[in-house]
């Protein structure tokens, strides 16, 4: 009788064992209906499935029953000639996502005893998650495929989000449904650190502050600095880095946030200059609800003052605004940041430019999670493509602690390449 698993040298068998023993143990989890899989086996098959770059659930489940050595690997009943997808399925969709993410920290801490993470340069950044729904397949015919105020049918967990691509320095915007996986990662051994996932239609930056919180609540990290794009560069997250987080903030300058978006410069008194030369007159503080910010509103000050009016009836400039405007032009300024902090950025020094020049580790461990499956999945919902990501967040530890255990600290990121060279 032929035995597909006899294709697998030994010492191969012992390489993908050693790995798989690495992995903590992971609590039984059982609300209702008949009784599960022990987690820890299925957790061990799907790292299997991520290791060997199997696309889908039903592509694993052959894998298994060609391999009966394999499922003894993963501690599965021996006697049991198949394991259905279902069961993998349900376990995606009903396991708890917390109980993974304490596997992956356990992972983490690991390495950071072997000192493989540093935390010394940490870098934020998010990865498209794409759900498997009509939506996204251009062959279909959907009405209104990209309303954002919709829902799919087939995933209504998923949001609309974007990914923005360049080619021969061309902006290209395109559009999808799905997800998006926001990771803090170790900048010099491009180790990830902490990772979460959420609807794609939520901005990055909402998740930087409460991962960094996170960050500096489980693991003993001295950071010297955290790096991002211009996704990231808000006054609160600047704020929050230096003054809680104890860091230097390296963040791309959004165009929006530098000086020169805005066409007002400042007096000497700090209240706004119009076009004409004119010091503004104030129009009063508000909290503005709808972007959650204080601000102070400047107008015209010949609409707004009318002793300035007797001198000055008519704008200099014949600007459109001063008569299509009840307050002519108008200006804000926030009273809820410092930008001082900003200010105080050498954008333009060398310094700055190398250390940004680490955030590209953040892409490059993107692109080996999605060499494991993980931004097309075959799954949907947002708890089933959480452990879909953390696994193969976990995946990745796993590699990188098989590979300073046995000694080659220097392919701790050979995803798929370290067991032809343990």
């Amino acid at each position: 009788m032929f035995q597909p698993y006899i294709l697998l040298p030994d010492s191969r068998l012992k390489k993908f064992e050693f790995i798989l023993s690495l992995l903590p143990d992971i609590p039984l989890f059982h609300s209702s209906g008949r009784n599960p899989y022990p987690p820890s086996s299925v957790v061990k098959a799907l790292v299997l499935k991520n290791l060997f770059a199997l696309s889908n659930l039903s592509d694993l489940v052959r894998f298994l029953y060609d391999f009966p050595i394999l499922r003894q690997i993963c501690s599965f009943d021996s006697f049991q000639t198949s394991l259905p997808v279902e069961r993998f399925s349900h376990f995606l969709k009903s396991f708890p996502n917390s109980i993974l993410q304490t596997c992956r920290i356990n992972l983490v801490h690991q390495l950071i005893s072997y000192d493989q993470i540093s935390g010394e340069l940490i870098s934020a950044d998010s990865c498209p998650v794409i759900s498997p729904v009509k939506e996204n397949n251009p062959k279909t015919t959907v009405k209104d495929r990209f309303n954002k105020y919709k829902s799919c049918t087939g995933d209504p967990d998923a949001k609309l989000g974007i990914t923005v691509s360049f080619l021969k320095s061309k902006k290209s915007i395109s559009f999808f449904w799905g997800y998006r996986n926001h990771i803090i990662n170790d900048a010099l051994s491009e180790l990830p650190i902490d990772e979460i996932t959420k609807p794609a239609n939520i901005h990055d930056s909402q998740f930087l502050i409460p991962q960094l919180k996170l960050i500096s609540s489980t693991f003993n990290l001295k950071t010297r600095a955290v790096l991002a794009d211009s996704a990231y560069d808000s006054s609160h997250i600047l704020t929050f880095i230096v003054n809680e987080f104890h860091s230097s903030p390296v963040i791309a300058r959004n165009p929006r946030n530098s000086a020169s978006a805005s066409s007002f410069s400042l007096s000497s008194n700090g209240i706004p200059i119009c076009l004409a030369g004119f010091e503004m007159v104030s129009k009063g503080i508000f909290f503005d609800k709808s972007q959650n910010r204080k601000r102070h509103k400047f107008i015209c000050p010949i609409k707004g003052a009318k002793k300035f009016a007797r001198k000055h009836p008519f704008c200099p400039w014949n600007h459109p605004k001063f008569f299509s405007n009840r307050f002519g032009c108008s200006t804000y300024i926030r009273l809820d940041i410092d930008n001082s902090i900003r200010k105080s950025i050498n954008y333009g020094s060398q310094l700055f430019k190398k250390i940004y020049s680490h955030r590209t580790s953040s892409e490059r461990i993107f692109s080996r999670l999605l060499s494991l499956s993980m931004q097309k999945p075959s799954v949907k919902g947002l708890n089933a493509i959480s452990n879909i990501c953390t696994i193969a967040h976990i995946t990745v530890l796993l590699v990188a602690l098989a590979a300073v255990k046995s000694g080659n600290s220097d392919k701790i990121r050979f995803v798929k390449k370290l067991i032809p060279n343990l």
